[in-house]
């Protein structure tokens, strides 16, 4: 997939129906959807327990587009190979899931896949520096990880400004994950990012048995999203 800064809406099926994954993700690219975006948390690096490389591999048939899984785990590196395997198109760490964080993407890209690095919301980007040699992207979590429906934290949008600056015209996209909504997009696309990572916000109003709020859920972001360019 070639580089490109256009806006990408990638709807987090963390608020899909878990009993309906495949037909979840199936509509939201039907609907619009640029990327589908698993959150996979154990319940130690963030306090909540979603799903793991099986889930992955399960719903990876049913897209037919760019699978984008954030791992919100710790260790990370024991399970690289398996989300890999899993048919993950992108994996993200956390830069604050271990002591070796450029090692973790080293193992990223050795499996051949793009490698993205998270930062939580305490988190500065003095370390991120020295990492963008390794990064197809950096995630900006906009609230704190664990859950979804959080409200945006807005003092993030200076940390993605000077992460725009830093990346210059290097091809790394920057992603945010948390509170995105058709008043957040504008703001945060602003400040140079161009993956929006948004749960609550596509699903609401909708289901496998009514899609069609998803697409407008997902139109009504990426309008509110390239107005703001």
């Amino acid at each position: 997939m070639s580089f490109s800064r256009q806006i990408k809406i990638a709807p987090s099926i963390l608020a899909a129906d878990f009993a309906n994954f495949g037909a979840e993700c199936r509509a939201i690219e039907a609907q619009g959807a640029d990327w589908v975006h698993v959150d996979v948390m154990d319940g130690h690096f963030v306090p909540n327990i979603t799903f793991g490389p099986a889930t992955c591999a399960a719903i990876r048939p049913h897209i037919s587009g760019f699978m984008d899984v954030h791992l919100m785990i710790a260790p990370v590196d024991a399970y690289i190979e398996a989300f890999a395997e899993a048919g993950a198109d992108l994996i993200s760490a956390h830069l604050e899931a271990g002591p070796h964080i450029h090692r973790t993407l080293q193992a990223i890209r050795a499996t051949g896949k793009k490698a993205g690095l998270a930062i939580n919301p305490g988190t500065g980007i003095e370390a991120v520096a020295h990492l963008l040699d390794l990064v197809d992207m950096v995630c900006v979590m906009t609230v704190n990880p664990g859950f979804g429906g959080q409200k945006f934290i807005h003092s993030q949008l200076s940390k993605i400004r000077a992460l725009r600056q830093m990346i210059g015209d290097r091809p790394i996209h920057i992603e945010i994950d948390g509170g995105v909504t058709v008043e957040t997009a504008p703001l945060v696309v602003a400040a140079g990012a161009d993956v929006l990572v948004a749960g609550s916000a596509v699903f609401k109003g909708g289901s496998v048995a009514n899609p069609a709020p998803y697409g407008s859920n997902i139109a009504a972001i990426r309008r509110a999203a390239e107005a703001a360019r």
